[in-house]
């Protein structure tokens, strides 16, 4: 499974965003699809996921009122809508692809096997 990820990009604050993560093909290890992110010196951070099928969706508590993870499934495309961007929310953003998970390990960065380049995403004040 390979992943593209694009739409990032330079954005003041209070902006959007829509990034976008092209999947090559849906297998039983791209079921579900996960944002994160990664600023510089920080660790990596989850952002939202979604399931393929079923369309559940799981986001990160601090970005669940600005952040919305859907998909097209004719297009085998996750999309991420930010809003109200900050300048804390600057960071390399990446896709990531894995296995069906139990919702309440779908914010796991280790349970997803295939990652995407990651795009960038700077938010100015």
């Amino acid at each position: 499974v390979q992943l593209q990820a694009s739409g990032g990009g330079l954005v003041q604050a209070g902006g959007s965003l829509r990034l976008s993560c092209s999947v090559s093909e849906r297998t039983s290890n791209a079921y579900t699809m996960g944002w994160f992110r990664q600023a510089p010196g920080k660790e990596r951070e989850f952002v939202a996921a979604i399931r393929w099928r079923e369309g559940n969706t799981v986001y990160a508590n601090s970005m669940k009122d600005r952040f919305t993870i859907s998909q097209d499934r004719a297009k085998n495309t996750v999309y991420l809508q930010m809003s109200s961007l900050k300048p804390e929310d600057t960071a390399v953003y990446y896709c990531a692809a894995g296995p069906r998970l139990i919702i309440s390990n779908m914010h796991n960065g280790a349970a997803y096997h295939n990652w995407g380049q990651g795009t960038q995403v700077t938010v100015s004040s």
